[in-house]
């Protein structure tokens, strides 16, 4: 759980401040920590809040309108947490080593190799393709197969027969 000491404070008409509660602060924290896992109306309860009425201030508490204070620090807290978790490239490739060193330390060669997989598939070394046939072969006529297999020859005429130095130029391929 993230301790945080900022102080929000917004003056109202009368002069007084007005500053997030230790159980709105709570709340805020619960619902970011547990986003997706726990309604409002959980965190609200956890939180300290009445079970009577917990739906309602856990609605009123996320409404700008009405708590702009707390809505803001859930934002803020969002924020904080996206980028203490964010997937970047770096991050990626060491985690998927370590959990690699881990299995081969406790001998799961399986494990190792799928991860040491993910990796090379992280970095853009493997190309995963995938075809898509519909209909089926046996409904063709000799001379439609024929046909078709004379054009996959003819499309991939290079790669079946050249080498890397006669491919002077590249197609698209749909």
């Amino acid at each position: 759980m993230l301790t945080n000491t900022l102080c929000y404070v917004k003056s109202q008409a009368m002069g007084v401040p007005k500053r997030l509660t230790e159980m709105q602060m709570k709340f805020a924290h619960l619902l970011v920590i547990s986003e997706g896992r726990k309604t409002g109306y959980e965190c609200a309860i956890e939180a300290g809040y009445e079970k009577d009425r917990a739906r309602i201030t856990s609605s009123e508490l996320q409404n700008p309108r009405k708590f702009p204070l707390v809505v803001k620090y859930m934002g803020e807290l969002r924020e904080e947490y996206q980028k203490k978790y964010a997937v970047t490239y770096e991050r990626h490739i060491s985690e998927l080593a370590k959990i690699r060193m881990d299995a081969l330390k406790k001998g799961a060669w399986s494990a190792a190799v799928n991860a040491e997989v993910a990796r090379g598939k992280a970095a853009g070394l493997y190309i995963e393709q995938k075809i898509i046939r519909t209909g089926k072969i046996d409904d063709l006529t000799r001379d439609e197969l024929e046909r078709r297999m004379k054009k996959v020859l003819d499309d991939n005429e290079l790669i079946i027969n050249g080498s890397a130095e006669d491919i002077k130029e590249t197609k698209k391929i749909n």
